[in-house]
This record gives structure tokens, sequence and C-alpha cells, in this order.
């Protein structure tokens, strides 16, 4: 399984861990993957991913999974999530026709 975010795709990073003498050490830095179950509130269903800390602090702070997909473009969203968020867009269409 892959180190990536289902929501916004971040990754791995590379960098250097420099030392107190100023030595350079190659690194690798790992996102802080959660396992998490998010509510669709539009699907009515409840979605299970793999998203970071920030990511989810993120969805919590734009008002839940639908809104936070609603609002992103679908270019930096990962493809499971622009996937969901089609189904979304498409479910409230048909909501929109049929009121």
């Amino acid at each position: 399984m892959s180190r990536r975010c289902s929501v916004t795709g971040t990754g791995s990073l590379f960098g250097h861990k420099v030392s107190h003498s100023n030595r350079k050490k190659n690194v690798r830095f790992m996102p802080n993957l959660q396992h998490v179950s998010l509510m669709s509130d539009v699907l009515g269903v409840s979605v299970s991913l793999r998203v970071t800390a920030a990511t989810l602090r993120s969805i919590e702070h734009n008002g839940g999974l639908d809104a936070y997909l609603i609002k992103h473009h679908e270019r930096k969203l990962a493809p499971e999530a622009a996937r969901l968020k089609r189904q979304i867009q498409r479910k409230l269409t048909k909501a929109a026709k049929a009121a």
C-alpha cells in the first residue's frame, strides 16, 4: 500500500537531516496518514479513506467531506477523491432537477 493521501495525493518528501556539525544525511519525510471513515451527507454512505492529518483538519474546517470536495478543483484531488466528487455532483444535479 503506497504512502499517499487518498484525497490530496500528498506523498513522501525527500530532503536532508542536518546535524549540529552541519553534516547532511539523506532522509525521507513520510506523511502522517490516518485511516478514517468520513460520512458523505449527499450520498448517504460512510467512506473509508486514508488521509493525512492536515487534510483531515481541512475537511473538518470546510464543513465535512462533501463541502471540501466541492470547494476544491478536481486537478488538485487524488483520482479516488475526484471520482467521489463526481458522484456527489451527479447526485446534487439530480436533486436540483427534481426540485
